[in-house]
């Protein structure tokens, strides 16, 4: 199942977050510090953590302490209801339904999500879970082992407890008391609680938070491990030397027994030299370390609480200075990278369903260094969902900043109180709404991104795209070429990468200084909100959002739209004539689909292509090489399209 969803309220510094919606793959918390970005996560990690005794909220220490009283009191009384903490909302895959479905036929569950709700105190929560009862007990009575007079009143029951009595006065086959004994157990607190808590909590993810407090020592004296073990009472270091131990296939508890200490250093090299080769594909910092760990009696000149029993030593050893260091003595964002890797690398190996809660990952590494892991994200933990906070531009993945929610409080900077609806952290994901302090990180994101790219300019025209890039100054050099009206070359074209991006990169270039911005954008009826907002939040006038629509006789419409259909087609059937079945006709293609896009993808999967997929961009790079011979079957009417929307983007010329 994944996490589609959370929202925070009344928990340190969340009066009320708000819905935070969350990305199947990655979603980045960013914000300032002191925003509010690790009470979320620690929230949403108390809700099901992998440490067990973390899933506890105390009103005492976790409720907003200006008001805790009052919330006690209004409670006691019966004057308000106890605080929902955090809300989640799930959405069942195929291996949840199956689990259910296989027991209870496919029509038990009205909806593939529900919700659970953590209050404060202990393993306080509760679930809201749709189910269909008598659909459940029509496949119930469907058993083949039933036999069909009792298959038949099983059917018409309309209750459970009418069920169960149609069961208690049948023969006791084997299937009857089975389906007896599922009965009895549906009975005792509904057939909803049953699902949820023998079918699907069991097998929800687990929340796993790390932040810099979780790094290991690099040192550790066994026998005290043991004993906080025992007592329940784990450092939070701690976790991360039990995953290396883990990792080599040891036991602790056996290590301070055993008289054979090379096996031990043979296993733990072999998790060390494992770990070395997943630190040093995304360490480009230094390619020549290699991770040591010993085992060995504990000696009086040791370190205080090391000085008995036995103790596990880490080093990292310079294949260039020939040096071993102590792992504490190391920087601390290897430290932080290694210690992370140690714990996720077990668990891992041991296929735990778990959601990564990263707090502020990095923060002690360097720009590049931070490139690094979030290229590491990227690639390794693709098989589990991640929720990442940080205040680094450089942990801001600028290819996807539909990702990214923002992380507020207002509150901070308020010369006076705020209401409390005001107050408190908030998470935005429509960028308008951000103060400047909280859209620092994307600002520096995006500044890294353009210079990269340099598709930026006093003028800069913001298109989604590169086949926009080509389709645009293609047809324009024709119609100058001709002493028709074509794209001021004043214009920067900016593709940005699809229509998500575009209000971001709108939001943080707009307010620059000697900046004019201008859109010229596909658009469909979900994106028209979005597109709007571009005037209505007042970044950009209205004379300058303008969109393919503006200039076709239809309210969508794509950059492909303002040629001809039969153009396009063609353009279509020239570049991918080796990957199509047979060449596409155009007046085959649906047309109640105004937008050519949209009808190509239809007739595509009902013919795919033989190999390859469909991409935008090649037919427009066909035509950028092939315009000398394309340019006269060109319509004139596709020409003026063109030329009207190129007229009225130089007129916003400044």
């Amino acid at each position: 199942m994944k996490l589609k969803s959370f929202q925070v309220r009344e928990f340190r510094s969340v009066w009320d977050s708000g819905l935070i919606e969350i990305d199947d793959k990655q979603t980045c918390l960013v914000g300032k510090n002191e925003a509010g970005k690790t009470a979320l996560l620690t929230a949403l990690y108390r809700t099901n953590p992998i440490i067990f005794d973390d899933a506890v909220f105390d009103e005492t220490y976790d409720y907003p302490k200006r008001e805790v009283e009052d919330y006690r009191f209004d409670v006691e009384n019966g004057d308000r209801d106890e605080a929902i903490v955090v809300t989640c909302h799930y959405a069942l895959e195929d291996d949840d339904l199956e689990r259910v479905t296989d027991v209870f036929g496919k029509k038990i569950l009205k909806t593939n999500t529900f919700r659970r709700d953590t209050y404060y105190g202990k393993r306080n929560s509760r679930f809201i879970l749709s189910v269909d009862e008598g659909a459940a007990r029509k496949h119930l009575a469907t058993d083949p082992n039933l036999p069909d007079p009792l298959a038949d009143t099983l059917r018409a029951a309309s209750d459970w407890e009418s069920f169960s009595a149609g069961l208690a006065e049948a023969e006791q086959t084997e299937a009857v008391t089975g389906l007896k004994a599922l009965v009895a157990k549906i009975q005792e607190k509904g057939l909803a609680s049953y699902v949820f808590n023998s079918l699907i909590w069991p097998h929800a993810p687990k929340y796993l938070y790390f932040d810099e407090y979780y790094q290991m020592q690099g040192m550790e004296n066994l026998n005290a491990l043991i004993q906080r073990e025992e007592a329940g009472n784990l450092r939070e270091s701690d976790h991360p030397l039990l995953g290396l131990i883990n990792l080599a296939r040891l036991d602790h508890r056996e290590l301070v027994t055993t008289k054979t200490t090379a096996e031990l250093k043979n296993k733990l090299q072999g998790a060390g030299n494992h770990l070395t080769r997943r630190i040093i594909k995304y360490w480009s910092q230094n390619q020549h370390i290699q991770m040591l760990f010993d085992v060995r009696d504990a000696k009086p000149e040791d370190p205080e609480g090391m000085r008995e029993g036995i103790n596990i030593w880490g080093e990292v050893y310079d294949n260039v200075h020939w040096a071993s260091t102590p792992l504490s003595s190391r920087s601390r964002g290897f430290v932080w990278f290694f210690s992370f890797l140690a714990w996720y690398e077990d668990i891992k190996r041991q296929k735990q369903n778990v959601v990564l809660l990263l707090d502020e990952p990095g923060m002690s590494l360097h720009g590049r260094a931070q490139g690094d892991l979030l290229q590491y994200f990227k690639e390794e933990l693709t098989k589990h969902q991640l929720i990442y906070s940080t205040h680094s531009p450089f942990m801001v993945d600028s290819n996807h900043f539909d990702r990214v929610r923002i992380v507020q409080d207002r509150g901070i900077d308020a010369k006076e109180p705020l209401p409390k609806e005001e107050d408190g952290t908030k998470v935005l994901t429509n960028v308008f709404d951000a103060t400047d302090d909280s859209l620092f990180p994307l600002q520096g994101a995006l500044g890294y991104e353009i210079q990269q790219t340099l598709f930026i300019g006093p003028n800069s025209l913001i298109v989604e795209g590169p086949a926009d890039l080509l389709f645009l100054t293609t047809v324009s050099s024709e119609l100058e070429r001709e002493g028709r009206i074509g794209l001021s070359d004043k214009w920067v074209i900016t593709p940005v990468g699809g229509c998500g991006k575009v209000p971001t990169f709108v939001a943080l270039l707009a307010p620059q200084k000697g900046m004019n911005l201008a859109t010229l954008l596909d658009i469909e009826e979900k994106d028209r909100p979005q597109i709007e907002d571009l005037y209505k939040k007042k970044l950009l006038k209205k004379k300058n959002v303008l969109t393919y629509a503006d200039f076709l006789d239809q309210d969508t419409g794509d950059v492909e739209d303002m040629f001809d259909r039969d153009f396009y087609v063609n353009l279509v059937n020239q570049e991918f004539g080796q990957q199509l079945k047979a060449p596409i006709d155009p007046g085959a293609l649906n047309d109640k689909k105004p937008r050519v896009l949209k009808a190509i993808d239809e007739h595509l999967e009902k013919q795919p292509l033989k190999s390859g997929s469909f991409s935008h961009y090649r037919p427009a790079r066909y035509l950028s090489e092939h315009i000398g011979d394309l340019w006269e079957s060109m319509s004139d009417e596709a020409k003026g399209r063109f030329e009207e929307a190129f007229k009225a983007l130089n007129d916003l010329l400044k």
